[in-house]
């Protein structure tokens, strides 16, 4: 099964940056998903079992790198183009 997820990480210490860049790269490391990154969040698009694992090892990754943080997550059971922009039938 194919899914969107869309992702926001929130560092809870002054210098967020790098923790949100270092999460993404792992992310873009993984095989076998797409990504999206905006000003506002990340979205994946791939098999559920991929997708789930990318996000299990940057959070993983950026839990162990230290400082609270807050993952804000929605996953969509449909496989999402991120390419073009929503049909808001207007």
């Amino acid at each position: 099964m194919r899914i969107t997820a869309e992702l926001s990480l929130y560092p809870l210490r002054d210098e967020y940056i790098p923790a949100v860049q270092s999460f993404i790269h792992v992310i873009r490391d993984m095989q076998g998903i797409e990504i999206r990154v905006n000003q506002m969040s990340t979205q994946l698009t791939g098999e559920l079992g991929d997708v789930c694992r990318a996000v299990e090892t940057a959070l993983q990754r950026s839990f162990e790198s230290g400082g609270s943080q807050a993952l804000v997550a929605k996953f969509l059971n449909a496989d999402l183009p991120l390419d073009e922009p929503p049909d808001l039938g207007t």
